[in-house]
């Protein structure tokens, strides 16, 4: 069923009237004879709502930090924040020195009340020690949680205290939850930090190989980027650094030296990719590595870029291999998943990605948004221009970078990589909404009320989600296809992660599960009463209550 601006109106009618002019704003329907749709996203959630976001400390520490292997992550506050953001996404990684992988840890200063009132910046300081002491690692990260940011701690100048006594690189993130209006500040904070604090130490001054990139906004969920990795490897690409999926400060430090930067998710790196390019000249291209066709798009762009005849053969010869390979395999899973609806609201870039793979599977999208985009993520970044900084993006200290007088360069001569825009995605990204069909709904920050309005309106088939919003579709007898941190499935990048990711959802559909599952709401009614007299007064008039 398609929804029209009527429909819209009606589902929006149950809001107050200033709730209603503010949601209405972040609802789009797609319409491809409009130049431009404009969406509002980034803005506070409105208070009473149920959002599915998260604070400015779960995309610090949680999303870009986390996966940081051979680092320790210490969480400055109580301990139930630190373990909120503990391998919650999946983020896997190996390691060729056994004793300096430490994401199996949780690293807390379990903050008391007595620290509150005294404060806890002692407490931290011996907390580094300790951590120095027994893990030995090749830096520490300091992330500051809400009452951190409350009572005043100075983690900064921690930091900086423990970096001179122990000679190692340890640096703080003032990602206070309260900060920004998501998840989205704490991505910018840690782009911030890394940049000013870890990219560029390293002492490399050329790139290890002929073909020398870093992979930005890869957090190796379920396996992601090692898929990815095996490709690229195998056409002839050197993976200097991966933000952050099975990343690390000994990679990372020496992230300056890529000759091309790719960008997964445009949300969370997006910063740190225009900083890397303003100070060490390294040009950044958008790709994408879900799906099959635009797997093969994002190889071909790259090696269009590069510009070598020899690359460019090698990366057809590997398409037509990994094609070979996953096509038979493909086959059964469309048959099951041919003619299926989904919904696609996941936050970072997955929402836009993953509509290519489920249209080569044979499922239609018919709506998507993100927790906590901008309205570049939707727009695209010819809207940047437009924009006006609000008050609560001033919260983010801007970090402005120059060129490195001894380190930039261009990687490519300036009238090529002029032409190439022309060509390639290279310092852009177009946005979801320019890919979404017409009469699709793109919703900005969907809430409870809409989710169950809209799956009412649509029936889908599916509904990809994050964590916290899955569990609505599956009480309702929907399949969910969790994508944040997929469930413990995946790979679902590339070539054999699109057969997986094609197998995970074509059971969703053929599983007796759901024909067994009945809302709460059907079988119990969601109010009960009785009739009762209100009052023995023979001059009040007895009415029934509930």
């Amino acid at each position: 069923m398609a929804i029209s601006e009527k429909i819209l109106e009606e589902i929006l009618n149950k809001y107050p009237a200033k709730v209603k002019r503010n949601r209405k704003k972040h609802i789009v329907i797609r319409d491809p004879q409009q130049d431009r749709q404009e969406i509002e996203a980034n803005t506070r959630t409105i208070p009473g709502i149920v959002t599915n976001r998260g604070c400015a400390f779960a995309g610090c520490k949680g999303v870009v930090l986390g996966p940081l292997k051979d680092m320790v992550h210490i969480v400055h506050g109580p301990v139930g924040c630190g373990y909120y953001s503990w391998l919650t996404r999946r983020n896997k990684a190996k390691t060729d020195e056994p004793n300096k992988n430490f994401l199996a840890y949780c690293v807390s200063t379990d903050m008391q009340e007595s620290d509150i009132v005294f404060g806890g910046e002692k407490k931290l300081a011996r907390m580094i020690d300790e951590v120095v002491e027994i893990f030995k690692p090749n830096g520490i990260t300091i992330s500051a949680t809400c009452p951190v940011g409350l009572i005043g701690d100075d983690i900064q100048a921690v930091a900086r205290a423990a970096r001179a006594k122990h000679s190692l690189n340890i640096t703080a993130y003032s990602c206070e939850g309260y900060k920004g209006v998501s998840q989205s500040a704490g991505h910018h904070i840690a782009n911030n930090g890394l940049m000013e604090n870890i990219v560029g130490e390293g002492q490399m001054e050329e790139p290890p190989g002929r073909y020398t990139i870093n992979i930005l906004g890869e957090y190796n969920i379920g396996g992601d980027s090692w898929e990815v990795e095996r490709v690229l490897t195998d056409i002839g690409y050197d993976v200097q650094a991966v933000m952050t999926g099975n990343g690390s400060y000994a990679k990372l430090k020496n992230a300056h030296v890529a000759q091309l930067n790719l960008v997964q998710c445009h949300r969370s790196i997006n910063y740190i990719a225009d900083m890397l390019q303003i100070k060490y000249g390294t040009p950044w291209l958008k790709v994408n590595f879900i799906g099959i066709r635009a797997t093969i798009e994002s190889l071909r762009n790259m090696a269009r870029y590069f510009g070598d005849e020899s690359l460019i053969t090698r990366t057809e010869e590997v398409i037509e291999r990994e094609l070979a390979e996953i096509e038979p395999q493909l086959e059964p899973y469309r048959k099951i998943c041919s003619g299926k609806i989904a919904f696609c609201f996941v936050g970072g870039s997955r929402g836009h990605h993953y509509q290519g793979l489920y249209e080569e599977l044979g499922v239609t999208t018919v709506l998507a948004g993100y927790e906590f985009a901008h309205r570049d993520d939707y727009e695209g970044r010819d809207v940047l221009p437009h924009l006006k900084t609000d008050a609560d993006s001033k919260n983010i200290p801007e970090l402005h970078v120059t060129p490195d007088e001894n380190r930039y360069r261009l990687k490519i001569p300036a009238d090529r990589l002029e032409a190439l825009k022309q060509e390639l995605p290279l310092n852009n990204y177009k946005g979801m909404i320019s890919d979404m069909t017409e009469g699709s709904i793109v919703v900005d920050d969907l809430n409870h009320y809409e989710t169950e309005e809209f799956i009412k309106i649509f029936k889908p088939d599916i509904f990809s989600s994050g964590i916290k919003d899955k569990y609505i579709p599956q009480k309702m007898g929907i399949p969910t296809k969790q994508l944040h941190n997929y469930d413990y499935s995946g790979p679902y990048a590339g070539f054999r992660g699109a057969v997986n990711f094609a197998r995970d959802v074509a059971m969703g559909f053929a599983t007796p599960t759901w024909n067994y599952i009945t809302p709460p709401w059907k079988g119990k009614p969601l109010l009960e009463g009785t009739i009762e007299p209100c009052s023995a007064d023979p001059g009040v008039k007895e009415v029934g209550a509930v």
